[in-house]
């Protein structure tokens, strides 16, 4: 093996999101001498960006304060807010909408395609933007202190043989390396772990967003319109909602989020989707048109309670890695721009990861946490207490004197001798996809087949002894592209890993009950590939 090549700079940000975007944006205006580079696992900055998107702008004036004259080339400003609950044959519109679903003065955008703006600034500032660059390892100095990140090899086969397309990856060094990841990073979780971050509390805890971007019929869209429900078809135990926003050019961006807390080893987020499209206040604006893009993520909901330690030798969490994400209001951009921003500021004070931690938490972004740090939990008691809970978090702006307790996702799950699965009362759907692999189709999703898995399964006896009796492989259900299969065959039973359908949603990793699939970075530019309005 002939030796690897390196690349030397002293700040690498690993992920180009929102929240790198803005740290590399940041640390040029700071300190223009500085090296910086920024690695992308996608095919470009912004194919494997989704977000629902509606932003607060605060932010984004702090760090470009003339972009509204050359805005992102989607950027469609909120007008009106509904917010609904729903039954399955009907519902009603709240008389007064939540104040946390108050979106006037914010904008409707599309998260790969803010990102892609995002990117070109920071070229134009003098950073290093790289994508197709998969992150596989973290590079460790000699005192254990993070030094930089090794780039996956190209051209390997399923059997871990060279292909004639194989390129050895490079390692990228740096004094300080940014992991800005988003949800569930794969380099993020082990430094997690090996660092302790999550020592002082509690468990990070997610939803499910599935998104997909119609094309509807001429005058359906009224540009700047933003709805949200909750209720049907999610049970009063189930954490789950929706949003419908309108763009311009005729198209409407929606989504439905399901907490993955949930008990029910039966429900399925990707149906319950489905089953919302279908209901009549959302089935009238879609009929005649036409999918443009369908996608899938991981959302981190575990507010303040969950924040990890931010720092450790060498490196820095920022956004999404971190947990930054406001869960009432659905919003995460403005807490990754921030963050992000913070974080430049830190390192051009500092050059030095050392003390980020502390400057985090004396923040707006995390005072933002801990406002609302009761919401999501309160649901755990379902949905009647939950509401009551938000009522009396918003009157009293998040000043109880008591932090509710989030727990891993995963241990939610009950087993099938143990579940009542709900009534679920479910109609017949003829939108499109008639399915989670249709689904797959309008992702864009790619990738070469013959490479190796890069959703590993530490032993997959369990998933046709212990999971499939305990409770009936949930996998098949939860994944959202169709991943997961259990197959009969001469041999009898076993799990088919379809990998190549793989939206890098991450919910895999973070639901299995088991706890026995770790999702790692596939290579380079695989994934799927979101337009505009994603």
């Amino acid at each position: 093996m002939s030796e690897r090549d390196v690349m030397e700079y002293d700040v690498l940000t690993v992920g180009a999101g929102p929240a790198g975007l803005a740290f590399a944006l940041r640390l040029k205006q700071k300190n223009p001498a500085l090296s910086v580079c920024v690695i992308e696992k996608a095919s470009s900055v912004g194919a494997h960006a989704l977000s629902g998107a509606v932003i607060e702008t605060e932010a984004l004036d702090e760090l470009i304060p003339e972009w509204r004259s050359n805005p992102p080339p989607i950027c469609v400003p909120a007008k009106n807010d509904e917010f609904w609950f729903l039954s399955k044959t009907g519902g009603f519109k709240a008389p007064i909408n939540p104040p946390q679903m108050n979106n006037h003065g914010n904008s409707i955008v599309s998260l790969g395609a803010l990102c892609a703006w995002l990117a070109g600034h920071c070229e134009t500032a003098g950073v290093e933007i790289y994508p197709g660059f998969a992150a596989s390892e973290i590079l460790y100095d000699a005192a254990g202190a993070v030094c930089g990140v090794r780039i996956g090899d190209m051209g390997v086969a399923k059997d871990g043989s060279h292909k004639p397309t194989y390129t050895q990856g490079i390692d990228i060094r740096a004094k300080t390396t940014v992991l800005g990841e988003g949800a569930r990073g794969h380099l993020s979780k082990q430094l997690i772990a090996r660092f302790k971050l999550d020592a002082n509390c509690d468990p990070q805890s997610y939803s499910i967003g599935i998104k997909e971007l119609w094309q509807v019929r001429e005058g359906v869209s009224e540009p700047g319109k933003i709805v949200h429900s909750m209720g049907w078809p999610a049970d009063s135990a189930t954490y789950g909602g929706s949003f419908l926003y309108h763009l311009d050019g005729n198209r409407i961006a929606l989504g439905y989020v399901s907490g993955l807390d949930y008990s029910d080893p039966n429900y399925q987020p990707y149906e319950a989707f489905q089953q919302w499209k279908n209901h009549p206040s959302v089935k009238p604006l879609l009929e005649g048109g036409s999918i443009l893009s369908a996608g899938a993520r991981a959302i981190v909901t575990g507010g303040y309670q969950s924040l990890p330690k931010v720092e450790m030798p060498g490196a820095l969490l920022i956004g999404c890695a971190a947990g930054l994400v406001n869960v009432p209001k659905i919003k995460g951009v403005h807490q990754a721009l921030r963050s992000g921003m913070l974080a430049a500021e830190h390192i051009a004070a500092t050059n030095d990861s050392t003390g980020w931690n502390a400057k985090l938490r004396a923040s707006k972004v995390v005072a933002e946490l801990k406002k609302v740090r009761n919401f999501k939990p309160a649901f755990k008691k379902g949905r009647l207490f939950g509401l009551i809970n938000a009522g009396w978090e918003t009157l009293t702006g998040g000043l109880s004197p008591w932090t509710l307790k989030v727990k891993a996702d995963w241990s939610s799950l009950k087993k099938l001798s143990e579940a009542e699965s709900p009534q679920r009362d479910y109609v017949e759907r003829t939108l499109a996809p008639r399915d989670r692999l249709a689904g797959v189709y309008f992702a864009a999703t790619e990738h070469d087949e013959d490479q190796p898995v890069h959703l590993q399964v530490a032993d997959t006896n369990i998933c046709i002894t212990q999971c499939a009796e305990e409770y009936g492989n949930p996998c098949t259900r939860f994944c959202p592209a169709g991943v997961y299969e259990i197959a009969q065959d001469d041999a009898g039973k076993r799990l088919q890993i379809n990998a190549a359908n793989c939206v890098h949603c991450k919910t895999c990793d973070i639901k299995d009950p088991t706890q026995n699939i770790d999702w790692c970075t596939p290579e380079g530019s695989g994934g799927p590939n979101y337009i505009g309005g994603m």
